[in-house]
């Protein structure tokens, strides 16, 4: 019988939508393959809304990273959520009539909120499958990703572990998985490799630009008048800053390149020496799977911040915010024949998981045919008790 995996994720943020493709990419490469779908529940029931919704946190982070930063905080503190489920009453509907029509063996979410929806349908009489978050934060998580009850937990990292030990969370439902991350990082990360700076090899910098990230074109400008280094910048969907770069890089008589969107990412990062970018999950996981030291040039408060966090603790990269850092940061790491670059990459070597989407794929298939340990609730059973919130000092 083929397994049927359904994986749920929501588009606040790359990190959901990076883990569910790899995780989903890895499930079909098990042998035998399992079914798999991937689905967005906020999209499903409400498209515009949810389109609506996903501006307006890009134009928080981006232009009002205090205001989005108090409203994590206050979320992170209440049980709001918790309370107001009937705020989601389109999304659960949908979730629950897609598990009606087509009930998968397993359910793995990398979006937190889906826990809750699953307990509210678990509280109609629904037996439900084994259900595991997959959690997308490294040490600042959130406290959502652990208050709903699931049959495990797969983190990125032990940092991360800890935090949810501390919180209360069983260890036997807490995995070191590492992040899901594209097959590409554990097929080719053994050919691919930036060349060997201890033998004269020009640098190699990345420049990842996403969505509002600050002072992206001015660290472009200042990183092409550098002669010693060879510079790519992936620009994203921004056809004018492509334009505009292009022109720019055009006389620039150095190795240059100036890419719009783009698949190849995995290759990017695994062939240059550095990537700057801001600390997004998916970035910082894809480079530590890379091991591509990485320039944070930007830190959206709450998520991101315990991204960096790790980097920080395991003396990887640099914390540069403005164009003048970004350059004294890289200067710094390449000088010397690349002794501290070289120093940041060994470093990078014990956090590295390229398998994690196959091992959490073996492991959830593992157990298959399986069932919940959570039991289906009465209509008129009380709500079960949270997972104590770990105050964030302690992270």
């Amino acid at each position: 019988m083929t397994p049927r995996i359904l994986i749920l994720t929501a588009g606040f943020g790359e990190g959901h939508n990076a883990a569910a493709r790899a995780l989903a990419a890895a499930f079909e490469r098990c042998d035998p393959p399992a079914r798999v779908a991937v689905f967005d529940a906020f999209a499903a029931a409400s498209p515009r809304l949810n389109a609506a919704s996903r501006q307006l946190y890009l134009s928080l982070i981006n232009g009002a990273p205090r205001v989005w930063s108090r409203f994590y905080a206050w979320i992170d503190d209440s049980e709001f959520i918790q309370r107001r489920l009937w705020l989601f009453h389109r999304e659960i509907g949908v979730l629950a009539e897609r598990l009606r029509r087509d009930p998968p063996a397993a359910i793995c979410c990398t979006y937190p909120l889906y826990a809750f929806f699953l307990q509210a349908i678990r509280a109609r009489g629904v037996r439900l499958p084994p259900v595991y978050n997959v959690v997308t934060d490294s040490i600042s998580i959130h406290s959502l990703w652990w208050r709903a009850a699931c049959d495990g937990w797969f983190l990125p990292n032990a940092d991360s572990a800890d935090v949810l030990l501390r919180a209360g969370l069983p260890p036997t439902l807490v995995h070191v998985s590492g992040f899901p991350v594209d097959a590409a990082f554990r097929d080719a990360g053994r050919q691919l490799a930036p060349p060997d700076l201890a033998h004269f090899a020009r640098p190699r910098v990345l420049h990842l630009v996403h969505s509002g990230t600050r002072h992206a074109e001015a660290t472009d400008h200042a990183l092409m008048k550098e002669t010693d280094w060879d510079l790519t910048c992936a620009v994203g969907r921004d056809r004018a800053l492509r334009a505009r770069l292009t022109r720019l890089a055009a006389r620039r008589p150095f190795p240059t390149r100036v890419l719009g969107w783009t698949d190849q990412i995995p290759r990017l990062l695994m062939t240059h020496h550095a990537v700057i970018s801001k600390a997004g999950g998916a970035t910082t996981q894809e480079a530590i799977a890379a091991l591509c030291p990485m320039i944070v040039s930007q830190i959206v408060p709450g998520q991101e911040e315990g991204n960096y966090e790790l980097l920080r603790r395991y003396g990887v990269g640099a914390l540069a915010t403005s164009p003048a850092a970004v350059l004294g940061s890289l200067r710094a790491a390449f000088a010397d024949r690349g002794r501290v670059w070289a120093q940041w990459r060994a470093a990078l070597w014990p956090l590295a998981r390229p398998d994690a989407a196959d091992d959490i794929a073996r492991h959830v298939l593992g157990h298959f045919p399986a069932v919940s340990t959570l039991q289906p609730l009465s209509p008129d059973a009380p709500e079960p008790s949270p997972v104590p919130r770990l105050a964030r000092a302690a992270a």
